[in-house]
């Protein structure tokens, strides 16, 4: 037998290798097509069972458009060619002939009897070689030049028309930093106008995406027009527009200033006047403004009330869109953060108040939440009112969301709300139903173990915020809203201005009782997915890791679930590898689970009886999980009557079985195993089979060949 060179087991694919991404490269230059590149999107609302409309630049693009030229006037009016003329169907093709020729020659008078029709025609020439996808870089260049110096001066006059805004927009996608900004010079003093434009407003998206030097003038001429004025967020075109460049382009400061229109136009008229120290106050958003103003009580009701309303206005046009934007997501969170603050901090009245205004808010939008979960502010804007609810308003933000609940568990911000409504709504029978019954149907189940966001939906029910699956940054945030849960920091009556304290929090129960409900309410359902279909899944890398943690965390009579898993490590080892004489590479038999690493370990885990911790170099043994039950089902059902399955993982093929077993060993002689005689009689039985001579030498054999883990076997058998 040879020896074995490798030092690690490799990892082998039940599906081949994973295709590599194709790059897309220019035809004529063979580099690569930058202009392809995928861009960036904004997050995608639950709500929306298909794509979002075309209402931004990055759901859209010339490319794709046709050629509508001989079809659409320059007003954007369809010509039908069909009723154009009447043709008596009873006449030679000499008429059919004579009338399309005469419609024709109507369709050109039209052309031509509309403003700038010789520009416009002389620019699609043009246009129409400069688009060609079969040219060079070189000779794109030479047409990019020329469309320029046909347009130059007068982009304002063709910019707003329905085919003749596909030139411009060609040109600034194919065109150099110069032919950018001199388009960009050219509409300047017309940003708010292109994009409220249903054509112009595509080219504005790209100039804000392609020229980040001219960002913030293109920004800045929205100040004054996103809530007033043209009311650009509450228009059916503009809307798009100021979302993509908030939530893709704008950076904190630009942010900032969008905002700002929200705080009502005495806070826009006066921030013109601040100093430096006050412009830095004013940066941190709507906190910063009402530090600015300081203890003028006064101003800072006729702030909160100018915010409120602005809310209010967009939460009662939702036919607008514009509840799913991240800016008016941002808005609403700094207007509940403010409240948050006055109140856990400011005294018993301005407590009241916050209420007050909190609730105002909820009851207007109470019915749009699931529109706004999609967004980091959006999220944390429905975990506040969770949070701060009561049992009333929680139950009616479960309803609103409970038809979008599988959605929100693969969005990596919507989920939060869901994981913030586990951890303080008390009532955990409305949770089972509204939420947790749904995530572990076996259909939901199936889609959801695919992607990491759905595996964090799935633990979450069984072990919250633990590290394996949640970042530090995610724990981070789901903390946030446990201090009202709590109550800690809330003013309590006679304590005066300002007190902060540990008063009564707006959850009853504690957390370690609420999430036993929580586990104890879900683990049928996933014990029972498991049982159906545990051993398929557990070949597959990362649902094995859920598979795992099921096990190791669900409650309830796992025997079922633990017997489905050991029924597919019965197959033969190793995995007889035949194949057709027609097609050698169809394998007829799948490799065997031990031989894939991921499966191994998790029998292994389940063997030692949780997962090994690498910082504390120990085994996190997990409470509701029995090693030497499983250990003693092992040897029964995997064993069978022989042990030839379990003999055959030790010595032959790659042998991967050997930690497997070695871990069987150490179950079956562990100080705190039962001494029952079913675990003695596994005991004697797993001897018998492994300690043989024969065995033995197989074993030994294998060391030498230099398999992995046979002295931890000869070890563990040596225990027994």
């Amino acid at each position: 037998m040879a020896a074995t060179t490798t030092k690690k087991r490799a990892a082998k694919s039940q599906s081949g290798p994973a295709p590599k991404k194709v790059k897309k490269t220019d035809t004529a230059t063979g580099k690569l097509d930058t202009n392809t590149t995928k861009k960036a999107k904004r997050s995608i609302p639950v709500t929306l069972t298909t794509s979002p409309p075309n209402d931004s630049e990055n759901t859209d693009d010339e490319d794709d458009w046709e050629d509508a030229e001989d079809d659409v006037d320059f007003d954007g009016q369809a010509v039908d060619d069909d009723n154009a003329m009447q043709v008596d169907s009873g006449e030679g093709k000499t008429s059919a002939r004579e009338s399309h020729i005469a419609q024709k020659v109507l369709q050109q008078s039209r052309k031509a009897a509309k403003p700038h029709s010789d520009l416009i025609s002389e620019a699609k020439r043009v246009w129409a070689l400069a688009r060609s996808q079969s040219i060079s870089a070189s000779e794109r260049k030479k047409h990019i030049t020329d469309l320029m110096n046909v347009v130059r001066g007068k982009v304002k006059l063709i910019v707003f028309k329905h085919d003749a805004s596909r030139i411009i927009q060609t040109l600034v996608k194919y065109g150099g930093k110069a032919e950018r900004e001199e388009v960009c010079e050219e509409l300047k003093g017309s940003y708010a106008d292109s994009a409220k434009n249903r054509y112009a407003k595509f080219l504005l998206l790209k100039l804000i995406r392609l020229l980040p030097s001219h960002r913030t003038d293109i920004l800045s001429s929205f100040h004054g027009h996103v809530l007033s004025r043209s009311r650009l967020l509450l228009h059916r075109e503009a809307s798009g527009v100021l979302a993509d460049a908030f939530e893709l382009y704008a950076n904190g400061a630009q942010r900032a200033e969008l905002v700002k229109e929200f705080y009502g136009k005495e806070v826009a008229l006066f921030s013109q006047k601040q100093d430096q120290d006050d412009k830095g106050k004013s940066s941190k958003g709507l906190i910063g403004v009402l530090e600015t103003i300081g203890s003028d009580k006064e101003k800072k009701a006729r702030v909160l009330a100018a915010v409120k309303e602005n809310l209010i206005s967009i939460f009662n046009n939702p036919d607008k869109g514009a509840v799913r934007h991240a800016i008016v997501h941002c808005a609403t969170w700094e207007y509940l953060d403010v409240l948050g603050r006055m109140q856990d901090s400011e005294g018993e009245d301005a407590a009241k108040e916050a209420e007050k205004l909190r609730r105002d808010l909820f009851e207007n939008c109470a019915e749009l939440l699931p529109e706004m979960v999609h967004t980091k502010d959006g999220s944390r804007v429905v975990r506040e009112f969770l949070a701060r609810g009561s049992a009333k308003d929680r139950k009616t933000i479960l309803k609103t969301l409970k038809p979008h609940i599988e959605r929100m568990c693969l969005d990596d911000e919507a989920q939060m709300v869901l994981f913030t409504a586990f951890d303080v709504i008390d009532d955990t029978k409305l949770l089972q139903k509204s939420v947790a019954s749904i995530i572990t149907t076996p259909n939901t189940l199936n889609t959801l173990v695919k992607s990491p966001q759905g595996r964090r939906a799935i633990i979450y029910l069984l072990i919250p915020r633990s590290r394996r699956y949640f970042t530090i940054a995610q724990i981070r945030a789901l903390r946030d809203t446990d201090n009202a849960r709590d109550g800690v920091g809330s003013t309590k009556q006679g304590n005066g201005e300002g007190a902060m304290t540990t008063g009564d929090g707006t959850s009853k129960k504690s957390p370690e009782v609420r999430q036993e409900e929580v586990r104890r309410g879900a683990s049928e359902a996933l014990l029972s997915w498991v049982e159906e279909q545990g051993a398929e899944l557990a070949r597959e890398a990362a649902e094995s890791l859920i598979i795992a943690d099921i096990m190791l965390h669900a409650e309830g009579d796992k025997s079922s679930a633990s017997q489905a898993l050991l029924r597919g490590l019965t197959t033969q080892y190793p995995a007889s590898s035949t194949s057709s004489a027609s097609s050698p590479s169809s394998l007829s038999t799948p490799v065997h689970p031990l031989d894939l690493p991921h499966t191994s370990r998790l029998y292994k885990n389940l063997l030692q009886g949780g997962h090994f911790n690498h910082s504390l170099r120990t085994v996190e043994i997990s409470p509701r999980w029995d090693s030497t039950t499983f250990a003693v089902e092992f040897v029964k059902i995997v064993g069978g009557d022989d042990g030839a399955v379990i003999k055959d993982m030790c010595t032959k093929g790659e042998r991967n079985g050997s930690f497997v077993v070695a871990q069987l060993c150490e179950a079956l002689v562990r100080e705190d195993a039962s001494s029952t005689q079913e675990v003695k009689d596994s005991r004697e039985k797993l001897k018998r089979w492994l300690s043989t001579s024969e065995t033995l030498k197989a074993i030994e054999e294998g060391e030498k060949d230099g398999a992995k883990g046979t002295k931890v076997l000869l070890d563990g058998i040596g225990k027994l």
